[in-house]
């Protein structure tokens, strides 16, 4: 598992709406048994700085920064791909969630 890896979201009662999870936890913290996620829902309306939005497997995604959350990592699914080029989008809206900035 790496950070800004994306998974499959293995919860039967969200995955329809919410197919992936975006781990963003630091990978110096690798001896954990959770990781820090944020759902990558479809279907969201984009507010600037605080939902980025992704093209995941030809489909249009946004990231519900106020839903992090962490999870164990048996609740993972299968990596899809990694968006660690997003890294700055990723951040920022982390930030922007946490300082207003």
């Amino acid at each position: 598992m790496a950070q800004f890896d994306v998974y499959e979201n293995t919860n039967i009662e969200t995955k329809e709406l919410i197919p992936y999870i975006l781990d963003i936890q630091n990978d110096i913290l690798s001896s954990l048994s959770t990781r820090t996620v944020i759902p990558l829902a479809l279907d969201k309306k984009e507010i600037q700085n605080l939902n980025p939005q992704f093209m995941i497997e030809n489909q249009k995604v946004t990231m519900l920064t106020t839903h992090l959350a962490s999870i164990h990592l048996h609740q993972f699914g299968n990596k899809v791909c990694s968006i660690k080029e997003k890294r700055r989008e990723i951040i920022d809206s982390i930030d922007f969630l946490i300082t207003g900035f």
